[in-house]
């Protein structure tokens, strides 16, 4: 799969040979939503509780008698079925992780990189550096006419990435920490020559292990 090789400044750079096996694969819905939830599920804090009957304040004396009033019996006012009382099976401070098999994993990024490359939303940059400016940037960002990009390097320049991490809907990450989730969530994905070497060596690497646990 051929594909032009893009500056930041809007030139070209030669082309590119992208992997079919990677880059021109049938995307799967079914896997890229399972892999985007296996994801938000992690990032979720399940720091969200509340008090029980034995953690609301109150005391712990009989409201009343047992017999004779004419009321239900009663044995503690942090009873949930009081205003103050506690709450029943309510919320408490959990981790919403699970685990997710490698090879679906793989074959949900390998999904988001091919339907990128089959919306024409996929582009190669010959390298992401060299501006160390927020405003340089933006500049030339708008004149390619990205509005929303994720840009992924195989190692990225910490001048580039702080020149961008305060423009909205552009991200910079290095290849291992490419994503389903970033990749989908932006409009343009853009990879330098760097960043498709180091994927490629990632799902091969992937690929291998794999193959060794079935063996």
């Amino acid at each position: 799969m051929q594909v032009e090789i893009t500056t930041l400044d809007k030139g070209t750079a030669g082309s590119a040979e992208l992997p079919d096996e990677y880059f021109a694969a049938t995307p799967r819905a079914d896997i890229m939503a399972r892999v985007i939830h296996w994801q938000l599920s992690k990032r979720r804090s399940g720091n969200h509780k509340v008090k029980g009957m034995a953690e609301v304040s109150g005391t712990t004396k009989k409201p009343y008698r047992q017999k004779g009033t004419g009321n239900a019996r009663q044995g503690s006012l942090r009873s949930p079925q009081f205003r103050t009382g506690g709450v029943v099976h309510g919320p408490v401070v959990r981790s919403h992780e699970y685990g997710l098999n490698k090879k679906v994993r793989r074959l949900g990024l390998i999904s988001a990189l091919s339907q990128k490359a089959a919306e024409g939303k996929l582009v190669v940059l010959d390298s992401a550096g060299g501006v160390t400016k927020t405003g340089e940037l933006a500049k030339k960002l708008k004149a390619l006419g990205w509005k929303s990009a994720l840009i992924v390097d195989r190692s990225v320049d910490d001048s580039f990435f702080l020149a961008s991490r305060n423009l909205i809907g552009f991200n910079v990450l290095p290849t291992v920490g490419a994503n389903v989730y970033d990749i989908l969530k932006h409009d343009i994905l853009a990879i330098t020559t760097a960043g498709i070497a180091g994927l490629t060596e990632r799902l091969n690497g992937a690929s291998a292990a794999n193959e060794g646990a079935e063996a």
